[in-house]
C-alpha cells in the first residue's frame, strides 16, 4: 500500500463517521416531524436521511474494508466517501434551523475534515503518482473534474447573484444547495487541474473526487424515486432521466480509472 504512517487513526474515525451517520439519519427518519419544522424540510430531508442509510453509509463502509485488505481502489475512495459525507451535512446545517441534533451535523463535518487530512498526510503520493501514471485516463478524468465544477460554480453562483440582482425569494434548501455546490467546486477544479498536469496530488484525489461526484448523481437519482413513496411529492420521471444522463458524464470516467488502478495493482501483485 502507498502510505508512509499506520491508518489506524483513520480507520477509528471513518468508523464514528458512519455511526454517526447512521445515529443522524435514523433520529431523521424516526423523528422527521420534530427535527424538520416545515413541510418543505421534512419532505426533502426525510427522504435524503434514506439515501444516506443506503448509500452514504455503505461507500464509507466499503472504503474501509477495502482499504483494510490493501486495496488501492478503496484507499483513493475513502477521501471521496468522506467528501460526500461534508457537502451532505454542510446542507443538513444550512438549512435546517438550530435545533438538537445541530451538533451531530457538526460533529460530521469536522470529524469528515479531520479525517481526510490524516489521510492525506498518510498517502504517499509519489508513490501512486508512480503507480499510475498513464494508466488512468489522466487527461479525460482531469478535463471532467474542471468541468464539473466550473459547472457547479457557475450555476450556483449565477442562482445567487440572479435572485439578488431580481429580488427572488430563495428557500433555505435551495440557498444551502448552492453553497455546498459552490464550496465543492474548488476541490474539483484544483484536483482535475492537477491530474491533468500529470502532479501527485491529482493521482492521489483524481479517483476519490470522481467517486463523490459518481455518488450524489446517483444520490440524486435514489431521492428523486425515494421522496414520492415516502411524500405527497410528485414523481419526477423526466428529471431522474435527465440526471442519470448528467451522471454518465462522472460514471464513464470514474470506471476507466478504477480499470487502470485494478490492472495496475493485478500487475504488480
Amino acid at each position: 500500500m502507498p502510505i508512509k504512517h499506520n491508518l489506524k487513526t483513520v480507520y477509528i474515525s471513518a468508523l464514528i463517521i458512519a455511526c454517526l451517520l447512521s445515529f443522524a439519519s435514523i433520529l431523521g427518519v424516526f423523528f422527521g416531524s420534530t427535527i424538520y419544522p416545515t413541510d418543505e424540510l421534512f419532505s426533502n430531508f426525510i427522504s435524503n436521511d434514506v439515501v444516506n442509510l443506503i448509500i452514504g453509509l455503505p461507500i464509507i463502509l466499503a472504503s474501509i474494508f477495502l482499504t483494510m485488505r490493501s486495496n488501492l481502489v478503496g484507499l483513493l475512495f475513502l477521501p471521496g466517501a468522506l467528501l460526500f459525507v461534508i457537502y451532505n451535512y454542510l446542507i443538513y446545517v444550512l438549512a435546517i434551523p438550530l435545533n438538537w441534533v445541530f451538533l451531530l451535523y457538526i460533529t460530521l463535518i469536522i470529524a469528515s475534515v479531520y479525517t481526510i487530512i490524516s489521510l492525506a498526510s498518510s498517502i504517499d503520493g509519489t508513490q501512486i503518482q508512480q503507480q499510475l501514471t498513464g494508466v488512468v485516463h489522466e487527461r479525460i478524468s482531469g478535463v471532467i473534474l474542471v468541468a464539473m465544477g466550473l459547472l457547479f460554480m457557475l450555476q450556483a453562483g449565477g442562482a445567487m447573484i440572479d435572485a439578488f440582482i431580481n429580488q427572488i425569494q430563495i428557500t433555505r434548501i435551495d440557498f444551502a444547495v448552492h453553497v455546498a455546490d459552490f464550496s465543492i467546486s474548488p476541490v474539483l477544479v484544483i484536483g482535475g487541474l492537477q491530474l491533468w498536469r500529470r502532479k501527485k496530488l491529482g493521482y492521489a484525489s483524481g479517483l476519490g473526487l470522481l467517486f463523490q461526484a459518481s455518488m450524489l448523481f446517483i444520490g440524486l437519482i435514489a431521492f428523486l424515486i425515494i421522496q414520492p413513496v415516502l411524500t405527497q411529492k410528485p414523481f419526477l420521471s423526466v428529471d431522474i432521466l435527465v440526471v442519470s444522463i448528467m451522471g454518465l458524464i462522472c460514471f464513464i470516467p470514474l470506471t476507466l480509472f478504477i480499470q487502470g488502478v485494478i490492472t495496475k495493482d493485478n500487475s504488480s501483485a
